[in-house]
């Protein structure tokens, strides 16, 4: 990569291939009364166009919507059928309508924009809470309401109960505003057809090679080992290329229809409007306190807007993830969640960086600190008295998932510490007295990751290669988390080799193979533990080739640091000897092993930041991050991961916000009216550790790719609510942005102290 070798999908080209150009929808809401395409077929270089009617005539299915779950009432979820192209409507501005196949990109585009595309508009809904409303537009018959899902967790009766005897009830409504991923490569895909055995090829910007499979196959109607995913270089998955897309299907039905391979390469405009978005969920919490300040029972209620269709996994981020961490750090078995998926004219909606639970998060670390203002007690003190203690692990919350180990004080208190957090009222008045407002946030956070896996087992195989080198293999893609490094150096650990001799290679013809994508920090503690326990496994079966090689028992030989040794002898041949001796002897296809399950990383974030009243200027000044990730493999790739998820989740609170506006019309379709999280956006921040190693799989590692962003959304805007209140403001909601804190100060002077704080859900 950094001398420039890297191979992106834009970088390949194969023989006779042609280029595609898919023809967008520009309106949010319309029946496709006709689309004629004489005049884009007459022009130069132009070979097809493919519409809906040809997906539908080729037999084609709709895409997957994956999510298992069922409504409150037992219902299954209402999913609308969404194809490759859309045959009779348009339900969002950039669905692809048409694909137009020419000799050169720059013709396909040309072609394109010569469609001629008859359309009967519709009225648009883009609000989700407005979706659900009585009379709303309804986008698909199968979905009455627009409601796809109304999913309950918890316990309703007991949270009720709770909530009949507290001394104190806090309300607090917000809304986590919607954004877009943006990776740093657009998305592109070439597919291509093989008649002779009846497959396709599929190089595509993925982050799962796996799913995608699975889910392109379906849409094909042809058993997933007919379909092959590769991907090489990916520029940034995030969890918006966790799933198949709708232009993937296109793409390979061309490809077999015209007997030759179609390339395309998405403009950044593209990604705006067709790549998967993400949160956009209104929430209301409830906390039930008792006269001391201990928390009775919660209760959440969401709205989330999941799009003009349902995602791969727009409904199990929008529901399980918003439950499997329900209450948090906090020892309170009286909680229940509801939550209403919506359909609108926008965007389809599913995983980011976090997926769901920086929504859950948010919800309930901005509601303890509302608590903790609204009874008067600090907001670390009222956190400290209603912690799951040390103790009680492993520790069952409500919604039947279980904490498998941790030390939650142990991390506040060494959070606190680092922030010097007695201080702080003394730095407030230095900031005021500089004309400032200084406010400080915490956040105790939980996360589950390698939860809800899609693979039932991650896969590994090893090769012994001649000159004593192992070659890993797995269909876990990397695209930056450094899993060559991780994994070289758990193997290394095992072997006794040397890092240098060990390489990754991913998704390689000839080795079908199972494995999780990348999402919900999964990687290392599942792909790492095969990787560990693959090591492990060489090493065993190596054992009596050594008695073989050293002529002695089986029971007399020892292996240690990449020798097998007679004990007590001098006598040893290395395992890259014994390889070499034995070749094939000593590779491994692990497959079919017990998957590794669930665990828990949690931690404790604060952060302190000043405003400037007349500006709304925000700058974190501060930020202390102090988080339990288990056992850590590579200190350096956990503090990338930390510093990229805390300036993610900083970026969505100060500014990012995708903006539709009443017709359905993105009007933040471009980085001009879009911001991105810049370097330098958080201010002073530290990173401490404070591991509690976890006995759920062998490397003691519980995940933390998700971490970061997880604990500073809420933490940021707990510190931009404590920096407001001086100013007069009770109710806030992001984005911060200037204008919008500029405006908040300026609505508490006039009496609205609440003016930029949502409705209730």
């Amino acid at each position: 990569m950094i001398t420039g070798r890297g191979r992106y999908v834009s970088d390949w080209s194969f023989p006779d291939q042609a280029h595609g150009y898919f023809l967008r929808s520009d309106r949010p809401h319309a029946e496709i009364a006709a689309i004629d395409p004489a005049a884009a077929l007459a022009m130069p270089g132009v070979i097809a166009v493919f519409t809906g009617a040809d997906v539908l005539a080729a037999g084609q299915g709709p895409m997957p919507a994956a999510a298992p779950m069922k409504g409150r009432d037992g219902s299954e979820q209402r999913v609308s059928p969404r194809f490759s192209l859309t045959a009779d409507r348009v339900r969002y501005v950039g669905e692809p309508v048409a694909l137009v196949v020419a000799a050169t990109a720059a013709q396909a585009q040309d072609a394109a924009e010569a469609l001629a595309v008859e359309y009967r508009e519709l009225p648009a809904v883009v609000d989700a809470k407005a979706a659900l409303a009585a009379g709303a537009p309804l986008l698909h018959a199968t979905a009455p309401g627009n409601l796809v899902l109304d999913f309950e967790g918890g316990d309703a009766s007991a949270t009720q109960a709770a909530f009949a005897r507290a001394a104190k009830v806090v309300t607090l409504t917000g809304y986590h505003t919607r954004v877009i991923g943006n990776p740093m490569e657009p998305r592109a895909a070439t597919g291509t057809y093989d008649p002779a055995d009846d497959s396709y090829l599929l190089h595509a910007t993925t982050q799962g090679a796996g799913p995608m499979r699975a889910q392109v196959a379906a849409m094909l109607g042809v058993a997933p080992e007919k379909v092959r995913i590769v991907a090489e270089e990916v520029g940034g998955g995030f969890g918006v290329r966790f799933n198949a897309y709708p232009e993937y299907g296109a793409l390979l039905l061309a490809a077999k229809k015209l007997g030759r391979p179609i390339k395309w390469v998405s403009t950044r405009s593209e990604v705006f409007v067709a790549d998967e978005q993400a949160r956009d969920v209104f929430h209301k919490g409830q906390i039930a306190l008792d006269a001391a300040g201990r928390i009775l029972g919660m209760r959440f209620e969401y709205v989330s807007n999941v799009g003009a269709y349902v995602a791969f996994t727009g409904a199990f981020v929008n529901t399980v993830n918003l439950v499997n961490v329900v209450s948090g750090v906090y020892d309170v078995q009286a909680v229940h969640v509801q939550a209403k998926l919506a359909l609108t004219n926008t965007v389809p909606m599913a995983a980011y960086r976090g997926a769901g639970r920086p929504v859950a998060s948010c919800a309930l670390e901005r509601l303890i600190d509302q608590a903790a203002f609204e009874i008067g007690m600090d907001p670390a003190e009222f956190r400290r008295r209603n912690l799951v203690p040390k103790s009680s692990f492993p520790y069952k919350i409500v919604t039947g998932f279980e904490y498998d180990c941790g030390d939650f004080e142990g991390v506040l208190d060494r959070a606190l510490a680092a922030a010097d957090w007695a201080g702080f009222p003394e730095r407030r008045r230095q900031s005021a007295a500089g004309g400032k407002l200084r406010g400080r946030g915490l956040a105790t956070y939980i996360e589950a990751t390698a939860s809800g896996g899609f693979a039932p087992f991650d896969q590994a195989h090893v090769t012994w290669e001649e000159d004593g080198s192992v070659t890993l293999r797995t269909a876990s893609h990397n695209h930056g988390q450094g899993h060559a490094t991780a994994f070289a150096q758990i193997v290394s650990g095992v072997l006794g080799i040397p890092m240098e001799k060990i390489r990754l290679r991913t998704s390689e013809a000839g080795f079908q193979m199972t494995a999780n994508p990348t999402g919900g920090s999964r990687t290392l503690l599942g792909l790492g533990s095969a990787m560990y326990s693959a090591a492990q496994e060489i090493v065993r079966n190596g054992i009596p080739l050594a008695a073989d090689a050293l002529e002695c028992a089986v029971a007399d030989v020892s292996f240690d640091l990449g020798q097998y040794r007679i004990v007590g002898t001098d006598r040893s041949i290395a395992i890259t000897d014994l390889a070499r001796k034995f070749p094939g002897r000593l590779d491994l296809d692990y497959r079919d092993r017990p998957k590794v399950p669930s665990t828990f990383p949690n931690g404790c974030h604060i952060a302190e930041i000043e405003i400037e009243p007349e500006t709304g200027e925000t700058t974190i000044v501060s930020y202390i991050a102090c988080d339990d990730a288990g056992n850590i493999i590579n200190h350096q790739i956990v503090a990338g991961q930390m510093h990229g998820g805390i300036t993610q989740g900083a970026g969505h609170v100060f500014q990012e916000q995708a903006v539709y506006d009443e017709h359905g019309q993105l009007l933040t379709g471009s980085f001009m009216d879009y911001a991105m999280p810049r370097p330098g956006l958080v201010g002073g921040l530290k990173l401490l550790d404070h591991p509690v190693p976890t006995a759920t799989n062998p490397l003691g590692a519980k995940g933390v790719g998700e971490a970061g962003v997880t604990g500073s959304m809420p933490c940021l805007m707990n510190a931009v609510l404590d920096a407001l209140r001086p100013a007069g403001v009770t109710r806030f909601d992001m984005p911060a942005s200037r204008a919008r804190v500029w405006q908040a100060i300026r609505e508490a002077k006039a009496g609205r102290p609440d003016a930029l704080a949502v409705a209730a859900v």
